[in-house]
């Protein structure tokens, strides 16, 4: 069966009740949507602060290929086997946004018999947080060009705004668009542009708040433009624009509760891509599940050069959490498109080319190990099409680094697929080997938290800008130098170059742009020819996608 037909088939229990029995959560501190759905109370998440916290566990990934990782699988997996342990615990995953569900990606509910339910509310629509943010973002967008017509008493610079549109669509023609033509009525033409809401940075301050104290006063932090002349930073709290947009996000805040196949809670909330945002779901899903169970299983986008770097250095940093192991996800096929076999090839046993490949594994392991200092077992997402030798010459290699392995089926089995690697992670994080450490010191210059990512993690001789984008980073370090670097750049490769596949050294990384995300307390280094606005491919998967007279929905996945 397919995802979407495994998913359909799930026996799932009502919400109410499972937070209930497995969490001790009473009904009135929950608000349903549906049967399957429900938001929990911000004021009974701050009636946890006293408890104390379970251990955090962090699942990534090699870095990516059109063969697929599986690790918000590999999340579920984990979490569902960790419950059939009798371990109490609970998962946090990213919400999908709809761009790639109907472009290339698909959704983000996991596979097989390792998902969370139900798949297509999740998939699709949810619970409205996607739409809160990208309202909320668009408000302020309407507001800026509304008072540059009526008046512009701050002096706005039209040719300075810093704050674009956003959907939750890949579009590549709203990249670049202009807007107000049509004669005065229409406001004042200039540039414009869309980003997808996953790159928002209203989604991203909402992923970092602890509070709607705090949403509010990041929201009013948000940089807009600058005035003509004088060059001043204007604000959306000039505009008097955060607290209308605080309250269109007010329940967007409150974490999301769903369930796995295997009836174990999960908290999807939140929905930032890592590698053109900062990657990670909520920081008040993260601190409330730590309060409600002993283990908590969580995921941060692509490879671990950018989501966990940026969980590590942004989200654990901002929120003062600790992760206390590393969950590394690869497969063979993955493994053995690093090594340079085309996709129609991959079903083939290959050991040369899985050989030639490791040295992606490799290197992600050894910055989880070595620049994060955290223990880490890696975790083999089983195919069907993995040979013996296959299976075994991974195995001996990772074993040579002085690491553990396992080789997980929860895609075919669920949690009982994964009780071994449940096993692992229990006597990893139960042993306190962790020494955790931040790649970079917090004040030190923006460009030099660049140039040790760039070169401690993803392998750079250096990192390189024209002049106007290095003038720029000196300027926002004097002011700035606190904040994180958010590094947006492909997924697919440690280089610019997302054809340079495996572990590539001695590139140099470029940065094309530099954004200050004042509100979200972090600086995005645009590299390459990443674009914050995703586009569709020759054939996209919402050609597959369809729904019966029933309303059964098909072809999602």
């Amino acid at each position: 069966m397919s995802d979407i037909e495994i998913a359909q088939k799930a026996k799932m229990r009502p919400i109410i009740d499972l937070a209930r029995d497995r969490l001790g959560i009473a009904p009135e501190h929950l608000d349903p949507y549906g049967h399957y759905k429900a938001k929990l109370s911000l004021d009974y998440i701050d009636s946890l602060k006293d408890r104390p916290n379970g251990k955090l566990i962090l699942v990534t990934a090699i870095s990516p290929t059109p063969a697929g990782e599986g690790k918000t699988t590999t999340t579920v997996g984990l979490g569902d086997a960790l419950n059939r342990l009798g371990k109490k615990t609970m998962i946090c995953l990213r919400e999908p946004a709809l761009g790639p569900c109907f472009g290339v990606k698909g959704g983000a509910a996991g596979g097989g018999y390792a998902q969370v339910v139900p798949m297509e509310d999740i998939n699709l629509h949810f619970t409205g947080d996607f739409h809160a943010i990208g309202v909320a973002h668009n408000l302020l967008s309407a507001m800026i060009d509304n008072h540059i017509h009526h008046d512009n008493r701050l002096n706005l610079d039209p040719r300075r705004i810093a704050w674009k549109r956003v959907i939750d669509m890949n579009d590549r023609a709203l990249r670049d668009i202009v807007i107000g033509l049509g004669g005065t009525a229409n406001g004042f033409a200039r540039e414009d542009g869309f980003d997808i809401i996953a790159a928002s940075e209203v989604m991203a301050i909402l992923c970092l708040s602890n509070s709607l104290k705090e949403l509010k006063e990041r929201l009013g932090n948000i940089l807009v433009g600058y005035t003509r002349f004088d060059d001043k930073p204007v604000f959306a709290r000039d505009l008097n624009a955060h607290g209308a947009m605080a309250a269109l996000l007010k329940d967007a805040l409150r974490p999301n509760l769903v369930q796995t196949l295997e009836n174990n809670p999960v908290f999807v909330h939140g929905g930032p891509f890592a590698n053109i945002a900062h990657g990670c779901n909520s920081v008040v899903a993260t601190k409330a599940a730590l309060k409600l169970a002993d283990y908590v299983v969580t995921e941060a986008g692509f490879g671990a050069d950018l989501g966990a770097e940026k969980f590590i250095d942004i989200k654990c940093r901002k929120a003062g959490l600790k992760p206390d192991g590393v969950v590394l996800v690869a497969t063979v096929r993955a493994l053995k498109s690093h090594g340079g076999v085309p996709v129609k090839e991959l079903q083939k046993e290959n050991l040369e080319a899985l050989d030639a490949g490791f040295v992606n594994l490799a290197r992600h392991l050894d910055n989880v190990q070595q620049r994060f200092g955290l223990p880490c077992v890696v975790a083999i997402n089983h195919f069907t099409s993995d040979t013996d030798a296959e299976i075994a010459l991974l195995k001996r290699k990772v074993e040579e680094k002085g690491s553990k392995v396992i080789v997980c089926r929860h895609w075919a089995e669920g949690g009982k697929g994964a009780e071994e690697l449940a096993r692992e992670v229990v006597q990893m994080v139960d042993s306190g080997q962790s020494n955790f450490k931040f790649l970079y010191e917090e004040r030190a210059p923006l460009w030099d938290k660049i140039k040790t990512i760039a070169t401690q993690l993803y392998g750079a001789s250096d990192i390189t800008a024209d002049s106007k984008v290095r003038q720029q980073l000196d300027r926002l370090s004097e002011e700035y130098s606190h904040f994180p670097v958010c590094i947006a750049k492909t997924q697919y490769s440690f280089s610019n170059d997302p054809n340079l596949k495996g572990a590539p050294s001695g590139h140099v990384l470029s940065i094309r742009e530099v954004r200050p995300s004042h509100g979200a307390e972090f600086v995005v280094a645009v590299c390459g020819s990443m674009m914050t606005m995703p586009g569709l491919p020759k054939v996209p998967a919402a050609e597959a996608i369809d729904v019966d007279e029933n309303g059964r929905i098909t072809g999602l996945f």
